[in-house]
């Protein structure tokens, strides 16, 4: 509550963190992992694009099963800043972000010199944050939402990464 209170009075910050929002969305994500996928299918690693495809997909399926089964409605505000559809935990931004941008993440970082990593995986950490955060700040999930959406979706990523790390070739 003291949240929305605090973005009622600074209302000029729901379009930027609303923007931040879509870089959360299934369209986006998908193009994102479709243009990854393709990029590595063209250079003939076709397990490494199997493996951006099933993982985010296998990640959306993932929660939409966790959403039915804990089945928790969204926070219920009298003057909203913004509406989002279906079921409140995990945030599906959060869990599909940390899926597909960590997919994406393992999969490129091999071909980033040595020097940019550790800026690239913060960069990633800090667009994990920043979508997390947009959830709260537009107030459309609980904070345990979009932890567990982060928990849930590192989770998926490493056992789908563990899983095609074992996988004959």
């Amino acid at each position: 509550q003291s949240l929305h209170t605090w973005v009622l009075h600074h209302h000029a910050l729901v379009t930027p963190f609303k923007v931040v929002s879509l870089l959360g969305i299934p369209l986006w994500l998908g193009l994102a992992v479709g243009a990854g996928a393709l990029y590595v299918f063209m250079r003939r690693r076709r397990r490494l694009a199997l493996f951006l495809v099933v993982t985010s997909i296998g990640g959306g399926l993932v929660d939409s099963a966790v959403k039915l089964a804990v089945n928790r409605p969204r926070p219920d505000l009298a003057s909203p800043v913004a509406t989002a559809l279906g079921k409140s935990f995990p945030s599906g931004h959060a869990m599909s972000s940390t899926v597909t941008y960590g997919a994406l993440l393992l999969v490129f970082l091999p071909a980033i010199p040595r020097r940019g990593r550790g800026a690239t995986i913060g960069a990633t950490l800090l667009l994990l944050l920043a979508i997390g955060v947009s959830r709260l700040v537009l107030v459309v999930h609980f904070v345990s939402d979009v932890i567990g959406g982060w928990v849930v979706g590192g989770a998926w990523r490493a056992g789908a990464t563990a899983a095609f790390s074992i996988w004959p070739r």
